[in-house]
Parts: structure tokens; C-alpha cells; sequence
């Protein structure tokens, strides 16, 4: 008997993308643009990496087979030794059964037909050479579907390919050869589209602990935008509608970015809007249903410009009344288009406001421990933070260099029904106030410094993150208690990681602290990475002793 179990509604509230899980198994449809793993320690975060430190009982999830990152479909990963042990014996023996689909521009006279050859690798790519030549054996058995796609007005056919064996970019390589490359797979002679169209449509396993065969699938979605794709797979929109739609040239859009906020988009560009930009602005509004539309251009140097240079416009649709709420990990935040340089929420963030609020950052990292935690949280803007940590049950410290934004933070915690009376929110100069803590005998199980990457103060004159990080761990650190943890942030995009992290370490091993655990974070994946549009976001989680 076999069971079969299509991509399915029931985990939605949990993430899309789920299609099924058990003690031993864990099934996703992966979207296009997401690496099975991060291919570096300081790249963006894989599907892989991204479940994992998501979901405790996710912790321990392993990688069974990969997909590229511009394949979607299914994919399976192992979350028990039992499920380990089974699942690599049955892709030794190849007893895995898998279908893909994809796109292809190209022409072939034979419906179906069977390649075996021998793949090498080719400096960044593969080739395919005869099996007499010697080499890793791939064969794959290719069917066409239909010469009438989902994409017809692009004049694709559409094919299905069945690998025997599972060698990397089989299917492209042995595609291309026989004058079928996939759409979009510009490396394999493919003609250029915005994604790769090539899709893992079924997987045919034993399940590790009752051996019956379970079928999973996952349609194409090849007409869609594969921008949504992305945002519709990995956020639950029954806890968020604040999210990145368009991040710049990740998403084939340069200099470009738009974020869903509530009931409104907000459009940042370099320079004024073209048409095409206005008219995907405005199928963006009606496929969220969003009242209106803002947008502003993005100023470089904010220190010689007045707040009113950088203030949002209407462009289309119902104007945004002075203050709105939006939904982000199931709290509400309280935003406004008025404020100038910023609405009051970095999006970017919110993985880790989420990591904050759940007190899990992952496996063996628990954020809080026993009791009532204490929790500091600098350059506190308008206390998202604290919200999240409040949330969890810590009481919070609130430190900012401004009045209004912690009436603002005041407000965000009224929101979500949590007293601000029970908390501090301290106006004043993080770099006077640090030291003042620490004379007050105050302690902190956790620590947050989010430190903005330039800022000018009167007393303790220009703080540039790159030089004087350093410095601002250094005056935390009397702060953390024992086995406390210090999160450390910034958004300067030349900043090397690797620098970043050797300064924070530097700190902290010159206050005599040793670090007994870390993770380190880069943006969330609705902040697509690319060669084009590098990662900015450096995030460190580090328990000091």
C-alpha cells in the first residue's frame, strides 16, 4: 500500500511550506532562491539552517539529499537516528523514487528517452562525457508532459525528468546536452528568466519506522512571481503582515525595496519610480489587498538631511491615518509614516525579536533561564525588543536617546497588554548610562546592543560601529550576569563578519569573560542574499561565563 500526501494545508499554521512531519520526518516544499545549506559560515541562512534553529524539536533535523537554490519542490530531511539510518540506506541503494519537472525553450523530436553518462566537474559546472570515458554514472529518464505549459505565452514545453541516480546537476547537465536546458539555467546554456524552472514535484520513500511506502508531492507553481513564492513559503501570514516583498537586485530589482507594512506598501527606491515599477507596485496592491501605496526616495546621507527630506508620499490607494498597527510573530507594533528616517519597526529583525520572544535561539541555547529573567535592551528605538521580552515574561530594561520613542515603546507594550509600570524605559545616553548600571549594581540575564552604525552625541561625540563596537561590549559586560547572553547587531554593510565578531570577542576576553556558546545570524530570507545584493545584517548571540 501506498500512501500519498500532497503538499497540504494542514501545517500552514505553522510555516506554508510544511508538508509533512512526524517523529522521524520532516517534509518541506523548498521555494526557488533558498540554498538546501548555507554554502559558507557568513552566507545567508539555508532551509536547512533556518528550520533548525526555528523549531526545538527541528534542532536535530539532517540533510538527506540537496536541492540547488533555484530548484523548488520536495525535499526531505531526517529529524531521528532512526529516520538517519533508514533514509541514507534507501538513497545508497537508490531505492528513492523521484520525479521533477521543469521548463524548457528547447525542441527534441523523441517524447521520451533515457541518458546515461558520466558527469565531471568543469571549474563552476559540470559536463557530461560517454560512460566509456569513465567517471560517476548519472542516468535519468526525461517524458514530455506538455508542449502547452502553465507558462504558454513564453512558448515553453514542459517535461518531466526521473533521475535513476542522484548526482549533482544531473538533470540540468543531461537537459542541456540533448537540447532541452531548463529555463532560466543560464549555466547550462538555458535561456535567461527570473528563476531557474526546475521543480522536485515527487518523492517516493519507506518511512524509517514502518517501512510503507509514503508519496509526497508538491505542484509547480510556474506562473507565479517568484518573489512571492519565496515570502508566501517560509512566513505565516496568520502571525505576520509585515514582511520584505522586494529586496533590491536579489529580486532582480536594483537599488529597490518594498515592504508589506498592515494594510500598506511602502516603496524605497535610489531614484523616482519607472512605470513598470508603478504598475507592479499596483498587482502588489491588489494581491494583498493593501488600502495604499507610499514611497520615498532613499536618501545616502541622512546627517545632512531633515527628517521631512526622507517622510513617506502617497501614491496610490487611502492614505495611512498618523499611526497603524501591524502584526509581527502574532504581537502588535505600532508604526507611522510621519516620523521621517524610519516607520518604527526594522523588518530585518525580526527572526531574531522572534528568537527573543520564544527563548530559543537553538539547539542546547536556551535565551532565558530558570526564573524570571532580567533583560537590557540599548538603542531601544521603539522597544519591539523589549515588547517580545516582556512577552516572554522578563521584566526589561529600555535605554534610548529619545523621549518619544520610548513613549512610543510605552505604547507598543499598552498594545500587546503588557503594563509598561512593570518595566524601566531609561532616557538617556547608552554610552553615560552602561557605566551608571553598573555602579547601581544592576545585573542582566540578557543584553541587547543594536547599536545604529553612526551617532552623534554631544557628551561622548561620534560613535562609528566598525571602531567603537568594541568599546560598547567592553561597558556591557560588568552588566551580564554569569551565563548571561549578549546579543550583538549592526547593519553596516561593509563590515566584514569575521571582523565583526573579532571585535565583540576581543571585548570580551579583555573584560576577563569567556564566550561558552554563539550563533551567528545574518539576515532573514525575505532579505534575499546574493552576489548582487550582498548581506549587510551581522547578528551574534553569545553566552558569556
Amino acid at each position: 500500500m501506498s500512501l500519498v500526501i500532497p503538499a497540504a494545508t494542514i501545517f500552514t499554521a505553522v510555516l506554508p511550506c510544511l508538508i509533512f512531519e512526524d517523529e522521524d520526518l520532516l517534509v518541506v516544499n523548498k521555494p526557488a532562491g533558498m540554498n538546501t545549506h548555507a554554502p559558507s559560515p557568513y552566507a545567508g541562512e539555508g532551509l536547512y539552517d533556518w528550520l533548525r534553529h526555528r523549531e526545538p524539536r527541528w534542532a536535530k533535523l539532517a540533510i538527506m539529499h540537496r536541492l540547488d537554490r533555484e530548484t523548488s519542490g520536495v525535499i526531505v530531511f531526517s529529524k531521528s537516528e532512526r529516520g538517519n539510518r533508514s533514509l541514507a540506506k534507501q538513497f545508497e541503494e537508490r531505492a528513492v523514487k523521484k520525479k521533477y519537472v521543469f521548463l524548457t525553450a528547447g525542441t527534441k523530436k523523441e517524447r521520451a528517452f533515457t541518458v546515461k553518462s558520466c558527469l565531471a566537474r568543469a571549474g563552476g559546472k559540470y559536463i557530461s562525457r560517454p560512460v566509456h570515458a569513465g567517471g560517476i554514472v548519472a542516468e535519468t529518464r526525461f517524458r514530455l508532459l506538455s508542449e502547452k505549459s502553465e507558462s504558454k505565452r513564453l512558448g515553453e514545453s514542459l517535461w518531466e525528468a526521473q533521475p535513476v541516480t542522484g548526482r549533482t546537476h544531473q538533470i540540468r547537465v543531461q537537459a542541456a546536452e540533448n537540447g532541452i536546458p531548463v529555463l532560466g539555467d543560464v549555466l547550462y546554456s538555458g535561456r535567461d528568466a527570473a528563476r531557474v524552472f526546475l521543480h522536485s514535484a515527487e518523492m517516493t520513500i519507506r518511512h524509517p519506522a514502518t517501512m510503507e511506502e509514503m508519496t509526497f508531492r508538491a505542484e509547480p507553481n510556474f506562473g507565479g512571481d517568484p518573489t512571492w513564492e519565496l515570502r508566501k513559503a517560509l512566513i505565516d501570514f496568520q502571525k505576520n503582515n509585515a514582511w520584505r516583498m522586494i529586496h533590491g537586485a536579489a529580486d532582480r530589482n536594483p537599488g529597490w525595496y518594498v515592504d508589506r507594512l498592515g494594510d500598506f506598501l511602502f516603496s524605497q527606491r535610489t531614484s523616482e519610480l519607472a512605470n513598470r515599477q508603478r504598475s507592479e507596485l499596483l498587482a502588489l496592491q491588489q494581491r494583498c489587498k493593501c488600502k495604499g501605496i507610499y514611497h520615498k526616495n532613499l536618501v545616502r546621507d541622512l546627517r545632512r538631511k531633515a527628517p521631512s527630506d526622507a517622510t513617506a508620499m502617497l501614491i496610490s490607494g487611502d492614505a495611512a491615518p498618523d499611526h497603524f498597527v501591524v502584526l509581527e510573530n502574532g504581537l502588535q507594533f505600532e508604526l507611522s509614516f510621519q516620523e521621517g528616517y524610519s516607520v518604527g519597526l526594522f523588518l530585518d529583525q525580526r527572526d531574531n525579536r522572534r528568537r527573543v520572544l520564544d527563548g530559543y535561539i537553538g539547539l542546547d541555547f536556551p535565551l532565558y533561564s530558570s526564573g524570571p529573567a532580567e533583560v537590557l535592551n540599548t538603542f531601544a528605538y521603539a522597544c519591539a525588543f523589549s515588547a517580545c521580552a516582556a512577552k516572554a515574561g522578563a521584566r526589561v530594561t529600555s535605554l534610548d536617546l529619545s523621549r518619544k520613542y520610548l513613549a512610543w515603546g510605552k505604547r507598543n507594550f499598552e498594545i500587546n497588554q503588557l503594563g509598561p509600570k512593570q518595566h524601566d524605559f531609561i532616557f538617556g545616553d547608552v554610552f553615560d548610562w552602561l557605566p551608571r548600571l553598573t555602579k547601581k549594581d544592576r545585573r542582566f540575564d540578557v543584553i541587547l546592543l543594536d547599536p545604529p552604525t553612526f551617532s552623534q552625541s554631544k557628551e561622548f561625540g561620534a560613535f562609528r560601529a566598525e571602531k567603537g563596537y568594541g568599546k560598547l561590549v567592553e561597558l556591557a559586560m560588568p552588566l551580564l550576569k554569569p551565563d548571561g547572553v549578549i546579543f550583538c547587531s549592526s547593519n553596516a554593510a561593509r563590515w566584514k563578519p569575521e571582523d565583526f565578531l573579532s571585535q565583540i570577542k576581543g571585548a570580551i576576553e579583555k573584560s576577563k569573560r569567556r564566550i561558552v556558546q554563539q550563533e551567528y545570524f545574518p539576515q532573514p530570507p525575505d532579505f534575499p542574499i546574493s552576489r548582487d545584493e550582498p548581506a549587510y545584517l551581522k547578528t551574534a548571540w553569545l553566552r558569556v561565563r
